[in-house]
């Protein structure tokens, strides 16, 4: 596993922005009507959200340059995943941030290409930390730890999941529960995670010469006034 492709952890420095994906609050009632929630018309049932185009998501996953067989979600009790934190890893992998309702607890997903051994696993750092690494093979994974991060490594065909966090808010048995949870994303996961309006081809102007690299051509056609 190529360590220089590693991006660097966002556990330790991530933007409290990111708690506001997917963590909505209720409101509260007024005074006037005792403080209880006000009811709302029963809107019926919901009308199915219309299927994405599964040519749309690869081309947005080309795009964001993460392989979509790469990228992963994971069901965490208490976490949401902050769409805004998704992107590429390495050459072609996948991270993601999950975060409690206030921002103040993260666990980082990563999946990049390689493997990891009883040979490589002391010396692939936690997290892009460095310093010395203790690990012990727990079922299909390896439990690690170096310094204030601790993660679960699980490795697949040809690529590791990660699930890494801080060892003094996410504690082994969560961390552990998180990483036996990650799986392909689907498609509708795919929707949310990946970019969207990507761009399209660059508006062709009309004053550029037909052929060579010469300049616009501004001149002002005869008998123009103004």
């Amino acid at each position: 596993m190529t360590r220089s492709l590693r991006a660097p952890l966002l556990l330790l420095a991530l933007p409290l922005a990111l708690a506001s994906a997917g963590c909505g609050t209720e409101k509260a009632g007024t005074a006037g009507d005792g403080g209880r929630p006000k009811a709302s018309a029963d809107p019926g049932p919901a009308t199915p959200s219309p299927p994405v185009d599964r040519a749309e998501l690869e081309a947005r996953a080309r795009y964001a340059q993460s392989a979509i067989e790469l990228i992963r979600v994971t069901d965490i009790p208490g976490f949401a995943v902050a769409p805004q934190s998704a992107g590429v890893l390495g050459d072609d992998g996948f991270h993601s941030v999950y975060v409690t309702p206030r921002g103040t607890t993260h666990i980082e997903l990563a999946v990049e290409r390689g493997t990891l051994t009883a040979d490589t696993c002391p010396g692939t750092p936690v997290g892009g930390t460095r310093g010395p690494v203790g690990c012990e093979k727990d079922g299909p994974a390896w439990y690690r730890t170096s310094g204030q991060l601790h993660e679960y490594a699980r490795p697949e065909a040809g690529h590791v999941v990660r699930l890494t966090a801080r060892r003094d808010t996410v504690d082994r048995d969560t961390l552990r529960r998180a990483a036996a949870a990650a799986r392909p994303a689907n498609d509708a996961e795919l929707d949310a995670l990946l970019p969207k309006n990507l761009p399209t081809a660059p508006v062709e102007r009309g004053d550029l010469p037909p052929v060579g690299d010469g300049a616009p051509n501004n001149a002002v056609p005869e008998g123009a006034s103004g």
